[in-house]
């Protein structure tokens, strides 16, 4: 098996992408990669046999990332790591980095012959900007200053000339992959994997789909435009569902979209719970997870509840791992009326809602973070021996 330097400049194994990161790496490791890490700091233990290396913290005291910033942070351990990678070029095959933090590398890379794949957790950054940008024009806001998705033209330049330089860009996603062919990437250029949940956190609930209780319906995310959550209330509200059932909303909300949306909000069928640490539980106790995004990678949240045995209600540009009609519903970015009649569906139709969720939990055991290690090994193994490989993914 390949030995894979894995470049990460955060804090591996915190929230968000630290989380995701660390499964990666976890799961690549169980499924027989050789795995060194070069990350900013370590949040959470890994396997003893990853070979790990910080770059901006010593023992247990951390750089103040606060006060360096995003982008210096990026930049200082993407230096570390590409002269790292200088000293120990001949244990490495195959080099795996993240965005805004790859750039030196990757120039070491090339002129060493190793090939380097870039993740990409989300879709072009450009059109990331677009979407963002014309989502917070439709409601009337701005995004608040420093926000990942506000237009930053350093950070677009510089990811720019990583997705130029980079030898991959992997993608979780069709959504991501179709980002990219749309600004002239070749397919050869883009390599396919899929995310994951944690099968000790998430399990299957009792969700009681008959028609004597309404619908219990939840969002988990920020709450900010590109996430839709506008979309959801008011099809939520244009369905027949608000009155018997409950909408639950889990998530922060960003400066002045709340006051956008406070009539919606204020529905009393609709529940703002504000950022939870029962996630898992609300997963287990709700018939649908709600997401209308404008752009996504592939949001953890999917597949977090579909292991839950919550049916899926969401957008095209979700980069969920599932199908219209067969295990979720999926409408189209911004068309709640589709989303509002497919609410409807379900509240009346409660033998479709136990079917869709019986077909989902199916094959749920495909889209584990165990699943997705072992994907992920095998694109490594392919890629360092330049051996054509069909690696197969889950339905989509």
């Amino acid at each position: 098996m390949p030995c894979v330097l894995y470049s990460f400049p955060y804090r591996i194994g915190h929230s968000g992408i630290c989380s995701t990161a660390w499964y990666q790496v976890e799961g690549a490791a169980r499924g027989g990669s050789r795995m060194i890490l070069l990350c900013g700091s370590v949040g959470r233990p890994l396997p003893s046999e990853v070979e790990i290396h910080t770059t901006l913290a010593i023992g247990s005291v951390r750089l103040p990332l606060r006060y360096l910033g995003r982008l210096r942070a990026c930049s200082l351990h993407d230096r570390i790591t590409a002269n790292w990678l200088e000293r120990h070029w001949n244990r490495i095959d195959l080099i795996h980095g993240w965005p805004l933090a790859s750039l030196h590398t990757i120039r070491v890379a090339r002129r060493l012959g190793i090939p380097f794949v870039l993740e990409r957790p989300n879709i072009h950054t450009a059109s990331a900007f677009e979407a963002s940008t014309i989502e917070s024009k439709i409601i009337g806001i701005d995004l608040p200053p420093g926000h990942d998705h506000e237009f930053n033209n350093t950070s677009l330049d510089r990811e720019l000339k990583e997705y130029d330089k980079a030898s991959f860009l992997l993608c979780p996603s069709e959504f991501v992959a179709k980002s990219f062919r749309e600004r002239e990437f070749n397919d050869s250029h883009l390599k396919r994997h899929h995310y994951g949940f944690d099968e000790s956190k998430f399990t299957t609930g009792q969700q009681d789909a008959t028609r004597d209780r309404g619908l219990v319906m939840l969002y988990v995310g920020s709450c900010e435009p590109r996430k839709g959550l506008h979309y959801a209330l008011r099809a939520w509200l244009e369905s027949g569902a608000q009155h018997r059932g409950k909408f639950l909303v889990c998530g922060a909300f960003i400066p002045n979209y709340a006051e956008k949306l406070i009539s919606m909000l204020e529905h009393p069928s609709v529940e703002i719970l504000g950022l939870r640490n029962d996630i898992p539980h609300l997963m287990r106790a709700s018939d649908l997870l709600v997401l209308p995004s404008v752009e996504e990678g592939s949001a953890l949240v999917t597949y977090e509840a579909r292991a839950s045995g919550c049916v899926l209600m969401v957008s095209d540009a979700t980069g969920a791992v599932c199908s219209h009609m067969e295990d979720a519903m999926v409408h189209s970015v911004r068309d709640y009326s589709a989303l509002a009649g497919q609410i409807r569906l379900l509240d009346e139709d409660r033998v479709l809602l136990r079917q869709l969720r019986k077909k989902s939990l199916a094959t749920v055991g495909e889209i584990s973070w165990a699943a997705a290690g072992t994907h992920l090994s095998g694109i490594y193994s392919s890629l360092a021996t330049g051996e054509i490989r069909e690696l197969t993914l889950p339905s989509q």
